[in-house]
């Protein structure tokens, strides 16, 4: 064991002697200074004092003790900072993957709806051009139909005139000659 306190021993003393002034700490300082820090039993017959640690040393223990702890806050500070922004990062990762998910749900729905709705104006315009095939046929019948009734009027009508001509001619040939007079007129 050393003869000497280093900065750390005195750093153990105060967090675990209650080095904060009070008495049991100051007797358990005295007791120390006089078994080690004057070479035993108050320096007598030993020769020359050993290295002592000064108040700046020993303030500069401290400090560093105090700038250790800093230093481990910091950097638990710093992990937990870190933990929670990977956390965040996470969570928006996340919502990013179902806003993703949703957007192209909903892209898919249009699609499906823009496709059934084509579907059926195909539906509809195959269905209009039956209906308009079926109506051209339909007018053009109709119209063949009309020239085909004006046509059979037209030869009944020239068939009446023939047999009406052969009517009279036939009356005519059965009363002989027959010479037909201007007609008279009335005023005699």
């Amino acid at each position: 064991m050393a003869d000497t306190l280093s900065t750390g021993d005195l750093a153990l003393m105060r967090d675990n002697n209650g080095f904060d002034g009070g008495s049991a700490g100051m007797w358990m300082f005295a007791l120390l200074i006089l078994l080690f820090g004057g070479g035993g039993f108050g320096g007598f017959g030993r020769g020359p004092m050993p290295d002592v640690a000064t108040g700046d040393q020993v303030n500069q223990g401290f400090t560093n003790q105090q700038l250790q702890n800093i230093a481990l806050s910091s950097a638990n500070n710093n992990y937990e900072t870190a933990q929670l922004i990977n956390a965040q990062t996470n969570a928006l990762m996340q919502q990013n993957n179902t806003n993703t998910i949703n957007a192209i749900q909903g892209f898919n729905q249009i699609n499906l709806s823009i496709q059934n709705q084509t579907n059926v104006i195909s539906q509809q315009l195959q269905a209009l051009q039956a209906k308009m095939d079926s109506c051209c046929c339909e007018i053009k019948t109709q119209m063949l139909q009309y020239r085909l009734d004006d046509a059979n009027a037209q030869k009944v009508a020239l068939e009446n005139q023939i047999s009406n001509y052969n009517q009279s001619q036939y009356l005519l040939g059965q009363m002989g000659r027959w010479v037909s007079n201007a007609p008279a007129t009335t005023g005699t």
